[in-house]
């Protein structure tokens, strides 16, 4: 039996998707076994009429204890 933690953390990116693997690659320095991340809300800073970095809210859900097998 496993047991899963979800935390809750903000990235940034040239685009959403980078956003999105920022906040797994930034998350994984300090946690183990990500299974998944949610992808909650979006932003988009503007500077000159032109969007320049998105911002994501993601939760990392990560695998504590067990076998590790939460798909």
């Amino acid at each position: 039996m496993s047991i899963a933690k979800v935390i809750e953390v903000l990235a940034e990116g040239d685009s959403i998707e980078a956003a999105a693997e920022s906040a797994v690659k930034e998350a994984s320095k300090s946690v183990r076994n990500i299974r998944h991340v949610y992808l909650q809300e979006f932003q988009a800073l503007v500077e000159d009429n032109r969007i320049v970095k998105y911002r994501v809210n993601a939760k990392v859900t990560f695998v504590v204890g067990g076998d590790g097998d939460m798909s």
